[in-house]
């Protein structure tokens, strides 16, 4: 069975398939939790609320501290400090396996000797679940991850996407408060890793757990989540939705982190508290406000999806609904399948612009006019990236 066709076929009771409960649970509080190697910080001392019944993901580079902090919400790493609640209940010193949490390793951890069916069951069997439940349960679970007629099978019979969705199905059939996740897609190839992204999110929905997701990869975060936190230097430097983090990122780290942006120095003008007048050159533009900086000294941060190419000349009439940005150059063009991505000089700045691929393509060489959609310009500080 596919996991298009296991979709289609589970689609009309996805909500009401048996044993899986309708309440959500599973909220995390932390709050003050730090850890230090040898007197460095590897957490800093840190808060997060993730709701019941959410996917968040933690975002960062290698040594961010995300995995850290999965760990002690896992309860294999003990805090320095801090406290950590799970459904109200601080669970900061207790053992990972009175947590009531599944856990999904890179490496999906199953155990080579026993089958797809043995690997689910086993954690059942450990809590002495009566054998009628717990054939039903396992039978439940792989149902769920969608591994129907693979049930005697071993690891070494399946695929890397199949063996991810039985430690999946391992994780949840003790039915968890919360599901986390470190990088269990990491060690496949792209196009697969988009479509288990979906069917985890699924799965996540359908049995109302709360999942707290680990990964370094910002589309899959984007894909994925209800939430998430870019975290950095052990530090989380800033919640919110996809969307939110996308299009107003509050440091030069997250607007340089989520995905390509063009940076242009520039000087603010004024602020009224949800929109601010910043100066670019010889240009006026309307941004996004930045509660978080101090001073006049601003980056303007604009994604490439959000520039227009215009015709040059600072005489030249700009059409409704944009402002002019910089004069530029056209360096290179580039068509990458459903963009082209056009490549310019603006005084010595280099940026890119995003363009519809059935458009027109400029040539090299040629001189234009960065033009770009009111409003979407996101202010960060144009100080250096904050250290820790």
């Amino acid at each position: 069975m596919t996991l298009s066709t296991a979709r289609r076929t589970r689609g009309a009771d996805a909500t009401t398939a048996p044993g899986l409960s309708g309440e959500r649970r599973g909220e995390v509080v932390v709050s003050d939790i730090g850890l230090d190697y040898n007197g460095v910080p590897a957490l800093a001392d840190t808060d997060l609320h993730v709701h019941a019944g959410e996917f968040f993901t933690l975002l960062g580079p290698s040594g961010s501290g995300k995995t850290t902090l999965l760990r002690i919400i896992a309860g294999l790493l003990d805090p320095a400090r801090g406290t950590l609640h799970i459904d109200g209940t601080d669970v900061t010193r207790t053992p990972t396996q009175k947590r009531d949490i599944g856990f999904v390793f890179q490496n999906y951890a199953l155990f080579p000797h026993l089958t797809v069916a043995e690997n689910i069951e086993y954690g059942l069997k450990v809590r002495k679940m009566p054998g009628a439940k717990r054939a039903a349960r396992v039978a439940e679970m792989v149902d769920l991850v969608a591994l129907g007629g693979f049930g005697d099978r071993y690891p070494a019979q399946l695929s890397g996407g199949q063996q991810q969705r039985v430690a999946l199905g391992r994780a949840l059939a003790q039915n968890p408060r919360v599901l986390l996740l470190d990088e269990p897609l990491g060690a496949l190839d792209r196009g697969l890793r988009e479509e288990l992204g979906a069917e985890v999110r699924r799965i996540q929905q359908e049995s109302n757990t709360t999942a707290v997701y680990v990964t370094h990869d910002q589309e899959e975060a984007f894909i994925l989540s209800d939430r998430m936190g870019v975290m950095r230097d052990g530090r989380i430097c800033q919640l919110g939705t996809p969307e939110q983090l996308y299009r107003e990122p509050k440091d030069l780290f997250v607007a340089k982190f989520l995905g390509k942006t063009n940076l242009f120095p520039g000087s603010l003008v004024s602020s009224d508290g949800s929109t601010a007048t910043v100066r670019v050159g010889d240009h006026d533009l309307v941004a996004r406000a930045n509660p978080a900086i101090m001073g006049d000294d601003v980056v303007c941060s604009v994604r490439p999806e959000q520039l227009v190419l215009g015709a040059a000349g600072a005489a030249t009439p700009v059409p409704a609904g944009l402002t002019r940005l910089a004069g530029a150059v056209i360096t290179e063009v580039r068509f990458l399948g459903q963009r082209r991505s056009i490549h310019l000089d603006a005084s010595g700045i280099a940026c890119s612009v995003d363009l519809d691929p059935a458009a027109p393509a400029p040539a090299v060489g040629d001189h234009v006019s960065l033009l770009v959609r009111p409003g979407e310009v996101a202010l960060v500080a144009a100080e250096p990236e904050p250290k820790a």
